[in-house]
């Protein structure tokens, strides 16, 4: 006992001499920390390029006894024939769960459970994307799996036959859910009725569906050539860079070539859409068509957006509506910087339906007020400071940096971006807030969505003179009849 309180009262002193050392002050918000140096790591350190061109981005971490592989492919929606929407989807999906070459699909369940490897498969609008984690002890049989599953899938009929049904029956609820039903409709709005990611699924597109589309779509578009790799974990760099060349050689030649993903939108004429669908609650999206993510003005754009909705209750859009006025449990907004076509800002809210008509004039004012008058200096240097200094988190593991790597390599991302990113969120100024807001914050552009109850909505709050009429963009106002959900047109 004796030593213990010993002990205790060197260690209080030891605390009282560093305190006096280091002068902490009474107030804890003048306590001084030193700069924060960090630098991202470089892709080149661990890229290589396999002798059958698949690109892989390769770490060790035995922090784990596990290896994680995260592979993206060069096929999506865009390569679709006419009349077989869905044909992508479906063809990823099954190249997991239709079993392989030598393995029927509940073989391949059955082996993959015992070794407790997860393997999943997926193709979705720009690319596809395969993935395996696995003991390190059974990364061989696990890696050899999951190259057969690539490479020769068996496209089970009666697990196409399962998938099938299920989406059918899915699709009868298309219209069940307002979220769902906003999300597609403003894709459209600001995409445009023909993009291709606006063509949907349908009862008779999935019916024409075959096992002879999906071998021949496969056949056609997944190729190694065509294949960025990351994986991380405990293992030997070199030997699995020779287990990787070895499970995909061989592959059949030629490796496709792969036309670029079409960049064209035709977005709906600025104005206000109305859907109804009887809710408690109406649904509003603001917004209107932005930029790619090689425009100089983005980081401007995105300290602008922070500022305006972005950042959680320090934003302004959250502020006024959620905090100030209680419309809203959820309000703010987003930007998104296109890779192939122009991203997008959005600001959206869901509020109860008589104040839905108020909600969306605070929303639109908090706009108007961004375009019209500086930010103030402290706003500025707040957002700044957050995504500075939470910067180093986007490299919080090597999988997660390995994964940033081959997705810059897949999207062809300068890379330099990440070394020379904070640098320029720092030489943001005031005056560029202002200037891309004036610039691409136009209300005469906007596009605003509202779902819910329209004559509820119409009926107001009874506190404000305001309705959705007033606040269309262009005067223009358009209802829109949901779609059929199974042939996804309009009555």
């Amino acid at each position: 006992m004796r030593n213990r309180a010993g002990l205790a009262a060197s260690l209080a002193l030891a605390l009282c001499g560093a305190s006096s050392a280091q002068q902490i002050p009474e107030d804890p918000s003048k306590l001084a920390f030193p700069a924060l140096v960090y630098e991202p790591p470089r892709s080149a350190d661990h890229r290589v390029v396999l002798k059958n061109g698949m690109v892989v981005f390769v770490a060790e971490d035995r922090a784990l006894p596990l290896v994680t592989l995260q592979l993206t492919m060069r096929v999506g929606r865009w390569l679709e024939p006419d009349g077989k929407a869905g044909l992508a989807a479906y063809t990823g999906a099954q190249m997991r769960r239709g079993g392989t070459k030598s393995l029927s699909a509940e073989a391949l369940d059955e082996r993959l459970d015992f070794l407790a490897t997860q393997v999943g498969t997926a193709i979705g609008e720009t690319a596809g994307s395969a993935s395996l984690n696995c003991l390190s002890d059974n990364l061989a049989e696990s890696l050899k799996l999951f190259a057969e599953i690539l490479r020769e899938p068996r496209f089970q009929q009666d697990r196409l036959d399962l998938a099938r049904q299920q989406d059918l029956q899915a699709m009868r609820k298309r219209n069940d859910d307002g979220a769902d039903i906003e999300a597609r409709e403003w894709n459209v709005l600001l995409s445009g009725e023909g993009q291709f990611t606006n063509r949907f699924v349908t009862k008779a597109s999935l019916e024409s569906i075959t096992r002879a589309d999906l071998e021949a779509f496969h056949r056609r578009w997944i190729h190694p050539g065509n294949m960025v790799v990351a994986v991380s974990g405990r293992f030997d760099r070199a030997t699995m860079l020779r287990t990787l060349e070895a499970a995909f050689a061989n592959w059949p030649e030629p490796r496709p070539s792969v036309p670029a993903v079409p960049s064209e939108l035709t977005p709906a004429p600025p104005g206000l859409y109305r859907i109804q669908k009887e809710v408690n609650q109406g649904r509003v999206s603001i917004g209107l068509p932005g930029v790619t993510r090689d425009n100089p003005d983005t980081y401007a754009l995105e300290v602008m957006n922070e500022i305006l909705g972005g950042s959680g209750f320090t934003a302004r859009i959250t502020r006024t509506v959620r905090s100030n006025e209680g419309l809203a449990y959820s309000a703010g907004s987003g930007i998104s910087f296109g890779i192939y076509y122009p991203g997008r800002f959005r600001a959206g809210f869901q509020s109860k339906s008589r104040t839905v008509p108020y909600a969306t004039s605070l929303v639109l004012e908090e706009i108007r007020k961004i375009r019209e008058a500086p930010v103030t200096p402290v706003e500025l240097e707040i957002i700044q400071k957050s995504l500075i200094e939470t910067f180093p988190s986007t490299f919080s593991s090597l999988g997660q940096t390995m994964g940033i790597f081959a997705a810059d390599e897949y999207t062809k991302r300068d890379p330099s971006f990440w070394k020379t990113y904070r640098e320029r969120i720092r030489a943001v100024t005031v005056a560029d807030v202002q200037r891309v807001a004036r610039t691409y914050l136009v209300p005469e552009q906007l596009r605003i969505l509202v779902v819910g109850d329209q004559k509820e909505i119409d009926a107001g709050d009874g506190k404000h003179d305001v309705s959705l009429a007033t606040l269309a963009p262009g005067g223009r106002v358009e209802t829109l009849a949901l779609r059929d959900p199974l042939t996804m047109k309009r009555p």
